[in-house]
């Protein structure tokens, strides 16, 4: 299998933001193009042309260096690991299993954590609070399961938490804030789609709309050319992983990591 089919073959979601974290970062950290255009500050909003793209490029620079592929692949106990959380996710979590779901989630998570992260600490890369997202979703559907971070094994709905902390001892403050501010975005999507109908009585507040649900029902629609004519079925339904659930099963094995921030 060459590279561009395997990589065709990862969730469309996952692949996309890990792509385009890794050529922005890369190009972003060899001085190829300024930072300056995708940080998130409104008043670039303004002029024109506006620039519109940094809502989601804000959330895109990884670590420089060598910390630009662990970003993008690998747990984030050795550091922000951008594809194996989302991927996981995409594929496996019971909270994503209908067409669109996944993707509100992301739109819900970033739009949350942009607002709040300006709000508090300033124009900015907000990277870490989609992480601390993603990994704090990964960490409710783990509940039972344990985590290694360091050296040290956990209960998987710790890890977010004890990232967090680490941000700050390892980082500061600012950092620190942003993590929270993910994990708090992540923690709100909980609520309003399964705490509040489950435990309260009421109903989802954040239901996947129905523009969003019918285009990801067709990307799903599989296509297949043959010599007699054109295959067309539905995508398949998501599988259960064996064993980790969603979070990274190198959580458990990986040694030392590096901070978020």
């Amino acid at each position: 299998m060459s590279a561009l089919e395997y990589w065709r073959q990862c969730p469309p979601i996952s692949r996309t933001i890990a792509t385009s974290a890794a050529v922005m970062s890369i190009l972003i950290h060899t001085k190829m193009i300024s930072y300056v255009h995708f940080v998130f500050y409104p008043p670039f909003l303004m002029k024109l042309p506006p620039n519109i793209w940094s809502i989601a490029t804000c959330f895109l620079l990884t670590g420089s260096g060598f910390q630009i592929i662990m970003d993008t692949y690998f747990s984030l106990a050795d550091s922000r690991a951008v594809y194996t959380y989302s991927a996981k996710l995409e594929t496996t979590s019971p909270k994503f299993s209908q067409p669109g779901d996944f993707f509100t989630y992301i739109l819900f998570v970033c739009f949350t954590s942009l607002g709040l992260c300006y709000l508090i600490t300033g124009p900015g890369f907000y990277t870490s609070a989609l992480i601390l997202a993603l990994c704090y979703t990964g960490s409710q559907d783990s509940r039972g399961q344990m985590a290694t971070l360091y050296v040290v094994t956990i209960p998987a709905q710790w890890m977010p938490y004890c990232l967090i902390l680490m941000t700050w001892v390892m980082a500061g403050t600012t950092p620190a804030i942003v993590s929270l501010i993910g994990l708090m975005s992540a923690h709100l999507h909980l609520f309003l789609t399964k705490l509040w109908p489950e435990f309260g009585g009421g109903r989802n507040l954040l239901p996947t709309p129905g523009f969003i649900r019918r285009m990801w029902e067709a990307k799903q629609t599989t296509v297949t050319n043959r010599g007699y004519g054109t295959a067309i079925a539905p995508g398949r339904p998501k599988s259960a992983e064996q064993g980790s659930g969603p979070l990274p099963d190198s959580w458990k094995s990986r040694g030392s990591g590096h901070r978020l921030g």
